[in-house]
């Protein structure tokens, strides 16, 4: 069973800028579309970013020059760069891994999940 272990996630002041990580263990890394996707309270999950097995990136447009993915497949670990953190980005982080989602963004097309990091973003 794939197991996605997500960290880095804290409280920052608006403006400052965190890095989480998500560990991918039982899989085939390189062969995987990783994402990463957010959910706030009484919100909907939405997709934040994904990189692809060739490293291309999607972003949501509410990151898009905030935010950036990155993957290491010798360590089976995909990055989240998030600068420029504002108090809307305040949300659990999910890792998400599909080796073949229909849309990189819709929470529906990944089979595999983490248990999610809390980044909370004050004013």
């Amino acid at each position: 069973q794939v197991q996605l272990v997500e960290s880095g996630g804290a409280s920052v002041q608006a403006g400052g800028s965190l890095s989480l990580s998500c560990a991918a263990s039982r899989l085939t890394f390189a062969r995987y579309l990783m994402a990463w996707f957010r959910q706030a309270p009484g919100k909907e999950r939405e997709g934040v970013a994904a990189i692809d097995s060739n490293g291309s990136p999607n972003y949501a447009e509410s990151v898009k020059g905030r935010f950036t993915i990155s993957r290491d497949n010798a360590k089976s670990t995909v990055y989240l760069q998030m600068n420029s953190l504002q108090p809307e980005d305040t949300a659990m982080y999910y890792c998400a891994a599909d080796d073949n989602p229909v849309r990189w963004n819709r929470a529906v097309d990944f089979r595999n999940w983490g248990q999610g990091t809390q980044v909370t973003v004050s004013s």
